[in-house]
C-alpha cells in the first residue's frame, strides 16, 4: 500500500473544492447558492462601493485583492519567483465604482480564476509542500474573502 497521494487525486479534489469556492456548490464547505460567482451576481456597483463594516475596504476592493493574490500566486509559480508586491495598493485605491467597473472587476476575477485552473491543468507533478501548500492557500483565502463578503451583505440586504 503506497503512502503517497496521487497527483490526479489530489487535483482532482483541488478542481472539484476551486470549482466550490467560484461557482458550484457541491456541499463541501458552503451552502446552496453561495459560491463566490453567484453571489457577485446578487451585488450591485452600488453594494460593490460600500466599505466592509463601515470602515474596512469595500466590497470591490475584496473582489480585486482576491484577483490580485490569485494573479500573483499563478505567476510565482509560473516563473518560480516570489516578486515583492504592493499589497496595500488594492485597499487603498479601490473605493466606489460604477456599474460598468464593477462588470470588469467581477471579469477580471473570472479570468485570474481561469488561469489558476489552467496552472492547475498544466501541474503533472506537486514536488513538495509549498506546491501543494499554494494550491491550498488559494482556496483558503478565497474562502476567508468569500466570507467576509457575505458577511458584509447581511448588513447590506437586511
Amino acid at each position: 500500500m503506497s503512502t503517497q497521494i496521487q497527483a490526479e487525486h489530489f487535483t482532482n479534489a483541488l478542481y472539484t473544492l476551486l470549482d466550490e469556492t467560484f461557482d458550484n456548490v457541491q456541499g463541501y464547505f458552503l451552502d446552496g447558492g453561495t459560491s463566490m460567482f453567484e453571489t457577485l451576481a446578487t451585488i450591485s456597483a452600488a453594494e460593490a462601493s460600500v466599505p466592509v463594516g463601515g470602515k474596512c475596504a469595500t466590497l470591490a476592493a475584496q473582489v480585486k485583492h482576491v484577483a490580485f493574490y490569485l494573479d500573483v500566486t499563478e505567476r510565482s509559480v509560473r516563473t518560480q519567483q516570489n516578486e515583492r508586491q504592493d499589497w496595500g495598493k488594492i485597499w487603498r485605491e479601490t473605493a466606489a465604482v460604477t456599474p460598468e467597473e464593477w462588470e470588469a472587476i467581477k471579469t477580471e476575477l473570472r479570468e485570474s480564476y481561469n488561469r489558476i485552473k489552467q496552472l492547475i491543468n498544466d501541474t503533472v507533478e506537486w514536488p513538495g509542500e509549498q506546491h501543494i501548500g499554494g494550491a491550498i492557500a488559494v482556496i483558503v483565502h478565497t474562502a476567508y474573502h468569500l466570507g467576509e463578503i457575505r458577511q458584509a451583505l447581511c448588513s447590506l440586504k437586511p
